[in-house]
Formats: C-alpha cells, sequence, structure tokens
C-alpha cells in the first residue's frame, strides 16, 4: 500500500476518535461533571494518539511538515462535518462548504511542487 494511502487511512481513524473524544462528551456526558468528561475524554485520546503519531511518521517519510499539517486539515474537516451534522445534530451550514474551499486553497499552494 503506497505510505500516503497508508497515512490518510489512519488519520481517518485517529480523527474519529479524536472528534469524539473533544466533543462526543457534548452530547452524552453533558449531565455530568467536567472531570468525568475530561477523564473519559482523555481515555478515548490515547486511542487516537496510538494511530496519530504512526501516521505522522509514516507520512513524514513522503510529505513535508507542511504538507502532513494540510492534510491532517482536510482530514479533520472531513471527520467533523458528518460528525457534526449527523451524531451532533448540527445544521448543514454554508461556512462548512467555505472552510473546504480555504481548505483546498491551503492543499494547492501546499503541495504544488
Amino acid at each position: 500500500m503506497p505510505t500516503i494511502a497508508k497515512t490518510i487511512i489512519l488519520l481517518v481513524f485517529s480523527n474519529l476518535f479524536m472528534t469524539y473524544a473533544w466533543y462526543g462528551h457534548l452530547k452524552n456526558l453533558h449531565d455530568k461533571p467536567w472531570y468525568i468528561a475530561a477523564v473519559i475524554s482523555w481515555s478515548i485520546a490515547f486511542f487516537e494518539y496510538m494511530l496519530q503519531v504512526p501516521a505522522n511518521r509514516i507520512g513524514y517519510t513522503a510529505l513535508s511538515l507542511p504538507q502532513l499539517k494540510i492534510l491532517q486539515e482536510i482530514i479533520t474537516l472531513s471527520v467533523f462535518v458528518p460528525f457534526a451534522v449527523f451524531y451532533m445534530k448540527q445544521p448543514i451550514k454554508l461556512d462548512y462548504f467555505w472552510a473546504g474551499l480555504c481548505l483546498l486553497g491551503a492543499a494547492y499552494f501546499i503541495f504544488k511542487t
């Protein structure tokens, strides 16, 4: 499997854990004290780091640091929007589209050779 494909797969799964750890408690633990949510979130974030660190190490063999960061941001938005809309029941906003366009512009400039 190509290095970039491995990196993307690991980053997608990492972001699934990260997004749930950062925002899932707002829906599921809203009636619990913040420190309980923090401990549970950190427990979930452990798995995010177990995927993120290898993803960055693998990706850095084929991508520059700025390219790796922009790739991460694109994946983050790609994971966050469906999470916000479908799981957190947030309305779809045009802002997501504009943010995506900005990231496409960033990707263009950072990946052009």
